[in-house]
């Protein structure tokens, strides 16, 4: 089973890929997060046969909303009514700090590879 990783921002979204059986996380993308998103996501599952999509769940960790729960929430739900794919939310905390800490020195932090780390937290959880 494949799955597909999204780390939801504001302005942009960190995008990763499991391995055909669902047991290793790849960096894949970092994208705009604008109007052709939701295409490019789509496009994507469809090309890579994915089954199921984890997105971060970007609540804190007393598990109280922020400022961007609402709007990864809306488009969690836009990702399920436009692909029909099971949507699983994993632990997001921390992840762009340890992406960070793996980032080549001219890079900060990498988007793709938070989700990578966010799908690696939930194949390692159902695993």
């Amino acid at each position: 089973m494949k799955y597909i990783g999204i780390d939801y921002g504001r302005r942009r979204i960190g995008i990763a890929l499991s391995d055909d059986g669902g047991t290793i996380a790849f960096p894949r993308a970092t994208i705009d997060n604008d109007d052709g998103a939701l295409a490019f996501i789509r496009r994507l599952i469809e090309e890579e046969q994915v089954e199921t999509i984890v997105i971060g769940d970007t609540r804190t960790i007393s598990g109280a909303p922020n400022e961007v729960t609402g709007d990864s929430e809306r488009f969690a739900d836009m990702l399920y009514r436009d692909t029909g794919r099971t949507i699983e939310r994993a632990f997001e905390g921390w992840s762009s700090v340890e992406a960070a800490r793996y980032a080549p020195e001219a890079k900060q932090h990498d988007d793709s590879a938070a989700a990578a780390i966010i799908l690696q937290r939930y194949l390692d959880m159902r695993g």
